[in-house]
């Protein structure tokens, strides 16, 4: 007979919406023990504090330290765990240590990121409390900041300042709670390193990707309300909250907030602040690689407020300047107005523009992001081929100032997904690609679960294939997930195989066959038109279904899809259009080319770049009417918006009204 899961309904509740109830339930019945494995009653014996959470008499629960000497806390057999030091008097959590209480332990070790949970129920065993175990396992070190402790000499409780009691959060345990770099939780029902904002009487809390436990936020959803104690190491203070919680799993900080997959508020009723009465010292001595993933209260505050600035040109400092190879050089961009990075997914392009020579207009470009929105900054990496490029190749220098308006573009990726994924790449094609592998390997360190992935990228030779190093860093902190191919069509005489290169010739639909099973994976390709073409071309003779195949071309034509949409028929009869914004009109035959074009000839100037419907940027509000393209742009484009650059009237419609 299988044994029930071991979680409750609150845990389920969120379990099941991500598709993960089943896994966990079948997880937790290996996991989830009635009983102390002998390591963790070895554990919990070397520790010089365990964090308890008890319900005091309102039925608030109250979170706190329980410190002694190593070996304060023993374990005469797997099913108990006995303690010889209680709370003390003045922490709230000592009006829940009775016999006959409900009561949860964390035993966490903290240069090491070792943890373990205990919960059960306090018993008098011959004149003092144990806790005779409910349910014991090994919990997640992922967000764990490491320290090393030493403890103070013996001193007297009776010298500590009195505890200092509150309804409302004052100055004081505001600056304390803003300043922890480390919180831990309480909750319970009948049957962690945080980044905490404070707002007035309310804390917010983002929740990271964890085991899918969701023992503390199952416990909120059938009963909210918690207890959070703060402590600093340096100080010994601690300072105790309790309140009511409100989960918001739709939160919109959520989409600014770096790693964050939800959030959850404490609005706190009551709180104990104890100065020095943790008797253990120490500082952080190596934060958490989980932790350094993630972001902050402040990044996510500049993200929503460059949000507010999409449409707008922005000044952007050139801060560093890499030469990748010998005909690309990346060029890494901050804000110099004081404002965020707007929000981006790897794969999209940055519109950007400069004055090439005194007396002339800015030109502008696109320029596909070689970074992952995780690494907090703008890289254009960029191929020396134009005017444009060699402006930006030959005099921009560090400290130097170029606009950027926000990223756009719908080449993106799915770290999330399971099935394999081949990205292939030519010559300044790994841009995207390369955004694409960091952002990977980021998820998939943040989440615990990488996708596979396939890196096959084609140059010339060795001296102009970029960013070799950096690929086989990010393959390398896969652990296995990334393999990498690098294909050299005309090798020099000191190119090394397997070295500099794993193949020599082009990237090509038999390559890939050769590599993996083409029937269950995700391409993402780009590069030249030719390659392109090809490419996909040999992939659909494999028989992969068109719509695992995504691509992006620089160049004058985009990829000629095998099963591509029908579009509307063109206009073959002058159609009045009104640029609305400017308030000209202007009269469209077929032989006025794009809407673009036709608001030029008008002496109107909208925002472009590549001219090919790849980039967006000249995508604008469509008021009334109905367009159609002679080819299906490669853009994306949103609901009643039209890409001017490829845009024409649609037959019979009788006008066009655009925001421009």
């Amino acid at each position: 007979m299988q044994m029930p899961s071991p979680f409750h309904a609150g845990e389920v509740a969120i379990q099941q919406p991500l598709g993960v109830a089943d896994r966990m339930a079948e997880f937790g019945r290996r996991v989830v023990r009635d009983h102390m494995p002998d390591q963790h009653r070895q554990f919990y014996a070397q520790l010089p504090f365990l964090v308890v959470a008890t319900v005091d008499d309102r039925g608030d629960p109250w979170a706190g330290l329980l410190e002694g000497r190593p070996g304060f806390a023993t374990s005469p057999d797997p099913t108990r765990l006995a303690f010889s030091v209680t709370p003390a008097r003045e922490d709230p959590v000592a009006t829940g240590w009775r016999d006959g209480a409900a009561v949860g332990v964390l035993g966490i070790e903290l240069h090491t990121r070792r943890r373990n949970r205990v919960n059960g129920m306090l018993r008098d065993d011959g004149g003092a409390l144990a806790l005779h175990v409910e349910h014991a396992f090994g919990n997640c070190p992922q967000y764990i900041q490491a320290r090393g402790l030493h403890a103070l000499p013996d001193r007297d409780a009776a010298s500590l300042p009195p505890a200092l009691h509150g309804e409302r959060l004052d100055a004081a345990t505001t600056a304390m709670i803003r300043a922890a770099d480390t919180c831990f939780v309480a909750s319970y029902v009948d049957h962690d390193d945080g980044f905490v904002r404070v707002q007035g009487d309310r804390l917010s809390i983002p929740d990271f990707a964890g085991n899918l436990h969701f023992n503390t936020l199952g416990n909120f959803v059938l009963n909210p309300r918690a207890g959070l104690v703060f402590v600093d190491f340096s100080s010994g203070d601690i300072l105790q909250v309790s309140g009511r919680v409100v989960l918001d799993f739709d939160a919109e900080e959520v989409r600014f907030f770096q790693g964050a997959e939800r959030l959850w508020h404490v609005d706190v009723e009551r709180w104990v602040l104890r100065r020095g009465a943790l008797s253990l010292r120490g500082d952080t001595s190596e934060a958490s690689m989980n932790s350094a993933l993630t972001g902050s209260w402040e990044e996510t505050d500049a993200r929503r407020q460059a949000e507010r600035l999409r449409e707008q040109w922005q000044p952007f400092r050139v801060v560093q300047i890499d030469e990748e190879s010998r005909v690309v050089k990346s060029f890494w961009l901050e804000p110099d107005d004081g404002e965020g990075l707007g929000l981006f997914e790897a794969g999209q392009h940055l519109p950007v523009r400069a004055v090439l020579a005194e007396g002339e207009a800015p030109t502008l470009r696109t320029y596909t992001l070689s970074v992952a929105p995780s690494d907090g900054a703008y890289r254009l990496s960029v191929r020396r081929q134009g005017r444009f490029s060699s402006h930006l190749h030959d005099r921009l220098c560090v400290g130097d100032i170029i606009e950027a308006r926000a990223p756009r573009g719908g080449f993106t990726v799915d770290a999330r997904q399971t099935r394999p994924l081949v990205l292939a790449s030519a010559g300044i094609g790994i841009t995207p690609m390369l955004a694409m592998l960091r952002h990977v390997v980021y998820e998939g360190l943040r989440t615990r679960r990488i996708r596979p992935t396939w890196f096959v990228h084609g140059a010339r030779d060795e001296h102009e294939r970029a960013f070799h190093a950096e690929v086989a860093a990010l393959a390398e902190a896969s652990r296995g997930a990334v393999r990498v191919v690098h294909a050299l069509s005309d090798p020099g005489p000191t190119a090394r195989s397997g070295i500099d290169h794993d193949h020599v010739g082009r990237v090509d639909a038999s390559l890939l066959a050769s590599l993996l099973p083409l029937d269950d994976a995700d391409f993402a390709l780009c590069g030249p038109p030719g390659f392109m073409q090809s490419l996909y071309a040999g992939l659909r003779r494999l028989h992969v279904p068109d719509e695992r195949i995504h691509a992006e071309a620089f160049g004058p034509a985009g990829l000629q899809r095998d099963d591509a949409p029908s579009l509307a028929p063109a206009s073959t009869q002058a159609v009045p259009v009104l640029f609305s914004t400017s308030g000209k009109e202007a009269r469209w035959t077929p032989e006025s080319g794009t809407l673009l074009e036709l608001a030029e000839a008008r002496g109107l100037a909208p925002v472009h770049a590549c001219r090919q419907g790849m980039c967006g940027s000249c995508s604008h509000a469509l008021v009334a009417g109905a367009v159609t393209y002679a080819q299906a742009p490669a853009s994306a484009i949103a609901p009643g918006q039209v890409l001017l650059c490829q845009a024409v009237p649609a037959q019979d419609s009788p006008s066009i009204v655009i925001d421009a």
